[in-house]
């Protein structure tokens, strides 16, 4: 499967406890990442300086499902059920 367009919910939903430039302490869930674009690209795709956890993120239907509004449901229910207790 390949990224949607415009999706960017593998970019909002879930927290990256991985540093990033901007971001030392990494990005909580829920929060839009700092280095999307305004077409919700990532800038720094390709870059050494994005965090290992994005680069290494493979889309597929169990995690994006069929739009943006479902994969950000699944990705914020997969969120919440890997908090510690």
């Amino acid at each position: 499967m390949q990224c949607r367009s415009g999706c960017a919910a593998c970019c909002i939903a879930p927290s990256i406890s991985s540093p990033m430039p901007g971001l030392p302490e990494g990005k909580p869930a829920g929060v839009a990442c700092p280095h999307l674009d305004a077409a919700w690209r990532c800038r720094l795709f390709g870059k050494p300086e994005r965090p290992a956890v994005c680069a290494g993120f493979q889309a597929e239907m169990a995690i994006c499902g069929d739009s943006r509004e479902e994969a950000m449901q699944i990705i914020s229910l997969l969120e919440q059920v890997s908090l510690p207790a």
